[in-house]
């Protein structure tokens, strides 16, 4: 949801479209890919790109490690696997979650500001919005990051990330993430506020009854509308859901990897039916 912010943030300065083609952004050699030049921005926001869900090359990067996957993969990595990506679903044609799509969207992002993402986060979203503890990487001096522990109970190590940061490199705290919740709900008034809002409109249905924005995920439950998004890795497990029409959120953080789905959606629709 972050990452497709500082996206949405782009289109509302006037930057880029959102159907403008990727490789407009690209090196040369990815460029003449026929494949990558038919996505769009709204493709990888909207996990239709037709990208899997990850790269092939991911576990065979230098100093790979299961139990940190993503720390090694640079953004090298990530555009040697892309040069002669190809995929039998057209962009724009069917939906699947894709964190490749993600990583590489957060990588055109930097490529576009010339500014890493940590930095994009810090200054376009955090200070705007006073998201202290909404960083990239803790500061050691100033911020606790809680332990984590694997589905057995196991302390594993929190990953890090590199090409893959627009995917799942983000801490957070419930007070940031709730101020951040609080924004979605206020008429729009500046520019973030209406990137915020770009984010919330329908891009995508995905049949039975769920609605893509960019990167959110609604529904509508009885004619009141539900805003959710989960997040997840070896040892923790999040989630944030909104019901506009009630000026209500919720926002669930585990150091489990085991999921929080099930209890935060039974929470966002005790929320949506109250009268």
């Amino acid at each position: 949801v972050f990452t497709a912010t500082l996206l949405a943030e782009l289109v509302e300065k006037g930057t880029i479209s959102l159907d403008d083609s990727i490789t407009k952004y690209l090196p040369d050699t990815l460029a003449q890919n026929p494949y990558l030049q038919k996505i769009t921005f709204k493709h990888l926001a909207n996990h239709t790109s037709g990208l899997p869900r990850l790269p092939e090359n991911l576990d065979k990067v230098a100093k790979y490690n299961p139990k940190n996957p993503y720390a090694n993969y640079s953004r090298k990595d990530l555009f040697h696997y892309l040069k002669d990506v190809k995929s039998d679903n057209q962009p724009g044609e069917n939906f699947e979650y894709s964190n490749l799509g993600y990583g590489l969207l957060g990588e055109l992002i930097s490529i576009i500001t010339q500014k890493s993402y940590s930095q994009n986060i810090k200054e376009i979203i955090s200070d705007t919005l006073k998201l202290p503890n909404t960083v990239e990487k803790a500061n050691p001096k100033t911020q606790k990051l809680t332990k984590v522990y694997n589905a057995q109970g196991q302390e594993t190590p929190i990953w890090d990330f590199q090409a893959f940061a627009g995917t799942g490199a983000l801490k957070s705290t419930v007070h940031d993430l709730l101020r951040f919740a609080q924004y979605q709900f206020k008429l729009p008034e500046t520019t973030l506020e209406n990137a915020m809002a770009i984010t919330r409109q329908f891009t995508y249905f995905l049949p039975p009854n769920t609605d893509i924005g960019l990167a959110w995920h609604m529904n509508m439950v009885d004619d009141v509308i539900q805003l959710w998004h989960n997040g997840g890795t070896a040892g923790s497990s999040s989630f944030i859901g909104l019901v506009p029409d009630k000026k209500s959120a919720i926002v669930v953080l585990s150091n489990s990897a085991l999921s929080v789905d099930e209890i935060s959606s039974k929470i966002l629709s005790k929320i949506a039916n109250l009268k």
